[in-house]
């Protein structure tokens, strides 16, 4: 399944900046967001405040694998300690 790389400009806390993910990645940040009850935008910032280091894409795309990774875990799973990377 081939999901080209689309650019965007987003507001991140204020300041406007463009954001380089797959199709499926911005799909993936809709999803959250609208769970989430938030903009794109806010939660973009949201994980722009939280990135260790690294570019804003990669925090991004992190950000998306380890939301749906969590979601797709057993319940009891999910308690358990991530080893770190």
């Amino acid at each position: 399944m081939k999901s080209p790389v689309v650019k965007r400009s987003i507001v991140v806390a204020g300041h406007k900046t463009s954001v380089s993910l797959e199709e499926a990645f911005w799909n993936g940040m809709k999803e959250i967001s609208g769970l989430r009850n938030m903009t794109l935008s806010e939660l973009v910032g949201e994980i722009d405040s939280n990135r260790q280091q690294g570019n804003l894409s990669s925090a991004i795309r992190l950000f998306v694998l380890d939301y749906f990774r969590t979601r797709a875990m057993p319940p009891a799973a999910q308690d358990a300690p991530r080893p770190q990377a």
